[in-house]
């Protein structure tokens, strides 16, 4: 384990929190679609909130899988051959998802049928994807190559894994809500329903997360942690409940500051999962023959690390200012001259 392999390891959560943040409320929206936009006027307003950003959110999921690969090769083919059904579904509902965005607008006639897309595009993805950190937290079987040794996709449903999956989902959902609030033209009833929901969506994201760290510490579910970490994970668990009920108390009085604190919180719950996986990339379930995947084990060579973190010297600057100019560009609630391009 050297300085650029730990280094990186935590890059690669940092490019997963860029991505629970920025896609989660891509997502969210979509789950929500159904639910909070009645008719074409609202429905409309809900995807242009989204419209001018979620292909760039996307990008932060791809650097993420292309950073494993690159950094921990080992890790990456462990984790995508094992988790192929799952993955392809996500990728499934992510290519579903787009099609609707393009199609929803030229073609009148088969609306309804985009409007399904669109849910069902954000909802697996949404789903699926806290199932597949659930099991990487929880570990998975592997054989004597450190290759996945259970059922396809069936075997990666545990109550574990599922109660992850719920409280991916309703974070993302907490997310979409606390968005549509923030965009939606004021006094619409739009952003009134998507307020109403945000607040008890906030106390099930909070509930759901109490669970689950119960059922991993009481239920040993937990894999080996490192110690010297240790208050670290304390202060995240602290902070992801203080960021929880702060945008449940913010809903109140801003928008803004709803979705800010949301935000917070699902960063600090992607540092919680960092620093309790660490060292660990893959943990192998009970019963596996084959060991964990560790930093020791699955890291790149120290030339190929030193590479990519020029690389992201370079390229990581540009992405953030691509974000800021368009975040800065499209800021603000949606107006009729919005709605007419």
């Amino acid at each position: 384990m050297t300085v650029l392999s730990v280094l990186w390891f935590f890059l690669i959560f940092v490019l997963i929190a860029g991505y629970f943040i920025l896609d989660g409320f891509d997502l969210g929206v979509g789950v929500l679609y159904p639910f909070v936009a009645k008719n074409d006027e609202e429905r409309a307003v809900a995807r242009r909130s989204i419209g001018p950003v979620w292909d760039g959110n996307e990008v932060w999921l791809l650097t993420a899988g292309g950073a494993l690969f690159a950094a921990f090769p080992a890790a990456y083919a462990t984790t995508f051959s094992g988790f192929y059904l799952a993955v392809m579904l996500v990728l499934f509902g992510l290519i579903v998802r787009a099609v609707s965005f393009e199609f929803w607008a030229g073609d009148r006639a088969w609306r309804k049928l985009w409007d399904v897309c669109f849910f069902l595009g954000s909802l697996l993805p949404a789903l699926l994807l806290g199932v597949a950190v659930g099991n990487i937290f929880a570990g998975i079987p592997m054989d004597a190559n450190g290759d996945y040794a259970g059922i396809p996709l069936l075997g990666l449903v545990t109550p574990f894994t599922l109660l992850t999956g719920v409280l991916g989902l309703v974070m993302f959902m907490a997310a979409g809500a606390s968005w549509l609030a923030l965009k939606a033209p004021e006094g619409s009833e739009l952003r009134s329903r998507a307020a109403k929901l945000r607040m008890p969506l906030q106390v099930a994201a909070l509930a759901v997360f109490v669970v689950v760290s119960a059922f991993a510490l009481a239920g040993g579910v937990a894999p080996e942690m490192a110690p010297e970490l240790g208050i670290l994970r304390v202060l995240f668990a602290a902070l992801v409940v203080a960021a929880l009920v702060a945008a449940f108390v913010a809903g109140k009085k801003s928008d803004l500051l709803a979705f800010l604190a949301q935000s917070a919180a699902a960063l600090c719950l992607v540092g919680l999962l960092a620093c309790s996986m660490f060292p660990n990339l893959v943990v192998a379930s009970a019963g596996s023959v084959g060991d964990a995947i560790t930093l020791m084990s699955a890291g790149a060579s120290e030339l190929s690390l030193t590479y990519m973190t020029i690389i992201l010297c370079i390229g990581l600057p540009l992405v953030l200012v691509y974000h800021v100019v368009i975040y800065r560009t499209f800021r603000g609630r949606l107006t009729e001259k919005d709605m007419a391009h």
